[in-house]
């Protein structure tokens, strides 16, 4: 890896320093980090997920916004909406020296910077969060004991880690003011959200809204035991390694040629069925299951370029993957989903949010009324759906039985024909 010390002019056309890692060789794509609240591009996170970045090809720019770190400018003068517009500079002087970035990542308040700026930088495809709040209000908790003084009098000097620094009224206007749920559910690209359930600075319950508020593609991994400033190395690692692993997907393709929740598809889109086929097509490849996993009985599954692992719980397995049955129970969950949301978007319902929960169960056939079995046991799925939106009745009873038509569900119902053959080398 190479690190050079770059400057370029920030939003208030003062002078932002930044330091850009790149690796050996060409860059396969550049990277934008945001820091957290009050740090800088020098703080350990940032400049150990560079690192990692750096070594799958990856270049990074980091860089203190307005007033902190050695960038020039009055931190008193800053908001949220400058860091944004930090952002944005940063992205062109990529764009204006190297190459556009295509991916976003953003450690606490940076990670709700970068997700308000992808709108604003039109090449990027992909955006990471790191323990992230949900929304700008959330560092409102830091100033409490300050704020009614910076109410009263316009401004302020108040301590953030161990630092002294001067906050004006207008930073809590500006912060209060935000519009982040809606930025979320139209950001249009990959997200990827890691977040420490044992985070006290930004609790976990804010991945768990950004999640829920951004569409498809999207991502969560749990960073397990890390602080929030990913203080130990092990931690900053294993969060790169996942990013670096994630972005090197996302990158690849082309992800504004066509998505599910784009309006143009639906608009394209043939004219349907009643009941729209979700998941019918094979690819153009086998999944592969193979004993490449963890412990007695880890599977490696692999779906073209998409690699699960897949486990038995403990005792018997080390619970390194879902069960062979938590994948058909994701499967019909994914198809059903898949296929109300398809359904909804072609009859212009106004279907918010759709979610599948599913239990799977051994019962006696005495105790299902509607079985043609009588006797012994059979499996049991329940499945409960969850639609959020202003449907009304009627619109929900008949996603009810869409839900039923799903691809998978049929084929859960129908005979199915399983050969088994044996490979010989």
């Amino acid at each position: 890896m190479r690190s050079d010390k770059v400057t370029f002019p920030g939003s208030a056309d003062t002078p932002l320093a930044g330091r850009l890692d790149q690796p050996d060789g060409e860059p396969a794509a550049f990277a934008l980090f945001a820091h957290c609240f009050t740090c800088s591009k020098d703080v350990l996170a940032a400049s150990r997920i560079a690192r990692a970045l750096t070594d799958h090809g990856i270049a990074v720019l980091r860089f203190d916004f307005t007033g902190l770190g050695s960038s020039d400018g009055d931190f008193a003068n800053t908001n949220f909406t400058s860091n944004v517009a930090d952002l944005k500079c940063a992205a062109d002087y990529l764009r204006d020296e190297h190459e556009a970035p295509t991916l976003l990542i953003g450690h606490s308040l940076g990670g709700a910077a970068v997700l308000a700026a992808a709108e604003r930088i039109e090449e990027v495809r992909a955006v990471a969060t790191i323990g992230a709040p949900a929304d700008t209000e959330h560092r409102l908790h830091l100033l409490a004991e300050d704020r009614e003084e910076i109410e009263r009098t316009g401004e302020a000097e108040v301590r953030l880690a161990a630092r002294p620094f001067r906050i004006r009224k207008q930073f809590l206007d500006d912060i209060s003011d935000q519009p982040q749920a809606e930025r979320i559910a139209r950001l249009g690209r990959a997200l990827l959200v890691m977040h420490s359930p044992t985070d006290d600075t930004v609790g976990v319950d804010n991945a768990r809204r950004i999640f829920d508020a951004a569409r498809h593609p999207k991502s969560f991994v749990s960073l397990d035991g890390a602080d929030h400033l990913l203080s130990r190395a092990r931690d900053a690692r294993f969060a790169a390694s996942i990013l670096a692993a994630w972005a090197e997907r996302h990158l690849d393709e082309d992800l504004n040629a066509s998505t599910p929740d784009t309006p143009a598809d639906a608009a394209d889109a043939p004219a349907p069925a009643d009941a729209p086929s979700v998941g019918d097509g094979v690819g153009d490849g086998a999944v592969l299951v193979s004993e490449d996993g963890p412990g007695p009985f880890g599977q490696r599954v692999t779906v073209g370029r998409h690699v699960v692992v897949a486990d038995e719980p403990l005792p018997l397995g080390r619970d390194a993957g879902p069960s062979p049955y938590d994948l058909v129970l994701a499967g019909l969950g994914a198809c059903t989903s898949m296929t109300l949301r398809m359904y909804a978007d072609r009859k212009e319902w106004p279907l918010d949010h759709v979610s599948v929960s599913l239990r799977h169960s051994r019962i006696h056939a005495s105790d299902c009324e509607d079985c043609e079995t009588e006797t012994g046991h059979l499996d049991r799925i329940d499945r409960v759906v969850t639609l959020e939106g202003d449907l009304d009745d009627e619109q929900r009873e008949r996603l009810l039985e869409i839900a039923d038509r799903c691809p998978v569900h049929r084929t859960l119902h129908a005979e199915v024909d399983v050969r088994t053959t044996l490979q010989t080398t």
